[in-house]
């Protein structure tokens, strides 16, 4: 029986030729979580930038242990955003990325879960399913970067629709996607995709951003290097690696952020968050954040023990947005 830090892990020791051997245990007979949604969006109008002959097979999988199984994805061919309403929208929007170490997309813990507990607020989220940089993609580094901001414009180009305001959408990122979060945070103007159409006009800056237990550095001890390796490749060179070190870009036109980590977590150490709160600090951006001493890595939204300090970080965030969005 695997569970999510189980395999992220393994990723974390297993060499890149044999990752796919880390990641492939084959998961227990169970009904497989729905997926898409019926309310989504392709990102692209076609193939997806860097995209060769031969494209990712999709191959979703339900992991986890008994009573807490969740659905993965991998083989991301075509990245999709899927929208989740809430019953009584109040205009805030967050797009939520999901983690995995860049090797799957722990879409049901971080995507799926987190719009049923944001949606209560009144808050519409958007769940990114994003391509994996590992999965023969040109420019692989750059690749679940274009995804990001893509969707970021998007939604806004379609604000309307939604019924949010553009001007107040925000990312929210757990473990690995907490790294794409802070990647888009301070690199949404980077230009790693040719515009394709008229939304790539938008601006892909978050109003706000929530790391969740991230991987923010990718050139500090603490790092987690399954995560860098996967989304680096073995031998990147400096100035790649410098763009995706996320807290050495941090500066005055950062927006506002909010840091989540267990101070437990064995997986992608306190240390990382840490960094991000002292470069904030020192920015001067402004940055909220919550150290729990008990929850490890991967708890998402719902799945801290009942009673635990941890399980109420979603409570805290919607709070912080209110007051950071009244400025």
């Amino acid at each position: 029986m695997i569970d999510r830090r189980t395999v992220i892990g393994a990723m974390a020791a297993a060499p890149l030729a044999g990752r796919a051997a880390a990641q492939g245990h084959p998961p227990l007979a169970d009904a497989m979580t729905p997926w898409p949604p019926a309310e989504h969006f392709p990102l692209w109008p076609g193939r997806a930038p860097g995209a060769r002959a031969m494209l990712p097979t999709p191959n979703p999988s339900m992991n986890g242990p008994a009573g807490r199984r969740e659905l993965w994805l991998r083989g991301i061919a075509t990245p999709i955003v899927a929208v989740f309403r809430p019953e009584r929208p109040d205009g805030r929007a967050v797009l939520t990325i999901p983690g995995g170490g860049y090797g799957f997309v722990s879409v049901q813990n971080e995507g799926i879960d987190v719009a049923r507990t944001l949606n209560p607020h009144g808050i519409t989220v958007f769940a990114l399913a994003y391509r994996l940089p590992s999965e023969g993609w040109d420019h692989q580094a750059d690749v679940p970067l274009q995804d990001a901001q893509r969707a970021m414009r998007l939604i806004r180009a379609q604000a309307g629709r939604y019924g949010i305001d553009a001007d107040t959408l925000g990312v929210v990122g757990f473990s690995a996607g907490g790294h794409l979060a802070a990647s888009l945070t301070v690199g949404y103007d980077d230009a790693v995709y040719t515009p394709v159409d008229a939304a790539d006009r938008r601006s892909a800056r978050p109003r706000f951003s929530g790391l969740i237990y991230s991987v923010a550095s990718l050139s500090t001890p603490s790092t987690h290097a399954g995560s860098r390796d996967t989304l680096l490749g073995s031998q990147p060179d400096p100035a790649t690696k410098a763009r995706y070190d996320t807290p050495r870009r941090i500066n005055a036109t950062t927006p506002p952020l909010f840091l989540v980590h267990a101070v437990d977590d064995g997986l992608v150490p306190i240390d990382q968050s840490i960094d991000v709160l002292t470069c904030a600090r020192a920015a001067k951006v402004p940055v909220e954040a919550h150290f729990f001493e008990r929850g490890g890595h991967g708890f998402g939204a719902r799945s801290a023990p009942e009673g635990s300090p941890a399980r109420l970080w979603p409570d805290l965030f919607d709070r912080w947005i209110a007051q950071t969005l009244k400025g």
